[in-house]
């Protein structure tokens, strides 16, 4: 059965509210790392419910109206969500108030927020939707999780179903996992992001929502052909090997791509593997990357596929996307390839519908 993507949208360091906009002009950031640009939350929440939710939660209740706008649709019947860390923010100011006062006389909401599961519970709460509500923390497959459960629900006979990923980066969060080599730890400007021969990956955040349906309508930007997920290959060559596998299973060949995104993100070391498998398999494909935007964290998948969705269906990329600028006419094969840390590899393939 087919799925189509209905509706998509995100909100992330880039202004990717509208793709138009989006495809302009690159939005510069120079910092430690990428923060979304905010959209105005007065359309979608009252002001005195806003000044009660995190950056994270907002943005999620925004951007998965957004595509249910898009998708014509009011009632998902079913709500996934992926995350990486939940709603940090309030995980620190939860524990920051334990500080201050002692373990003593604290009010609860910042710890009610802070679980995984807020953005997928408060979206329900303001749709008054009683269905299907799952959160997965699955480290960088939580998004690859949601889309997969979301397909299934889909073959069991589901119309509709919202899907999406939140994360959020937090100036203390970045400066524990620094300590761990993951991140970069210098002030990076994310438009010369290969400049800086260094180990590490520049950060960030953002916010994808998706309408995933069983039925294709005059809004309807690609079809969801399939997603997989592959954890701790030994190689580049294994990778090269589940890629064409993972393309014949949906009868096509790495000749039929139009275009790769590749989830390069700045670190010397870890983008090795993407830049041998571009080498082998797509030097002759318009090969582009995205973290440089979004900035890299446990769900920048979700800003992947938002991008590949919008290029298939406005038939449009940016410059400032290319790796390999052989631009094909017309974009109808959308391959993406990311991996988080070496550890957490993923597919996605987006097709025309």
């Amino acid at each position: 059965m087919n799925v189509f993507i209905n509706g998509a949208s995100c909100i992330s360091p880039q202004n990717s509210i509208n793709y138009d906009e989006f495809c302009n002009e690159i939005v510069v950031h120079e910092t430690l790392f990428l923060e979304s640009i905010n959209p105005e939350y007065k359309e979608f929440i009252k002001p005195i419910d806003s000044r009660r939710m995190s950056k994270t939660v907002k943005n999620g209740i925004i951007a998965s109206n957004y595509a249910l706008r898009e998708a014509e649709t009011e009632m998902p019947d079913a709500i996934i969500v992926g995350t990486g860390l939940g709603v940090v923010s309030d995980t620190e100011k939860f524990l920051e108030k334990m500080i201050e006062n002692n373990e003593q006389f604290l009010t609860p909401t910042s710890f009610i927020q802070s679980t995984h599961n807020t953005v997928a519970g408060q979206i329900a709460l303001g749709l008054k939707c009683h269905n299907y509500n799952f959160t997965y923390v699955h480290g960088g497959f939580s998004f690859e999780s949601a889309v997969i459960d979301a397909v299934m629900h889909i073959n069991e006979g589901k119309k509709n179903i919202l899907v999406g990923a939140a994360d959020e980066m937090t100036q203390n969060y970045y400066k524990i996992i620094k300590k761990t080599g993951n991140w970069k730890t210098e002030i990076i400007k994310n438009t010369d992001l290969f400049k800086y021969q260094t180990t590490g990956a520049l950060c960030g955040e953002g916010v994808s929502f998706f309408v995933l349906s069983s039925q294709k309508n005059q809004n309807t930007f690609c079809i969801l052909s399939g997603t997989q997920t592959i954890y701790k290959p030994k190689n580049s060559d294994e990778i090269q090997i589940r890629i064409n596998e993972f393309l014949s299973h949906r009868n096509l060949q790495v000749s039929d791509i139009d275009m790769v995104i590749l989830g390069v993100s700045g670190d010397y070391e870890q983008d090795k593997i993407y830049y041998e498998v571009q080498n082998s398999l797509f030097m002759s494909k318009y090969v582009t990357y995205y973290k440089h935007l979004s900035g890299d964290f446990h769900t920048s998948t979700s800003f992947a596929m938002w991008f590949a969705a919008n290029a298939i269906k406005h038939n449009k990329t940016p410059d400032f996307v290319s790796l390999l600028n052989l631009k094909p006419s017309k974009i109808k094969n959308v391959l993406i390839y990311n991996h988080y840390f070496e550890n957490n590899h993923s597919l996605f393939l987006l097709t025309e519908a």
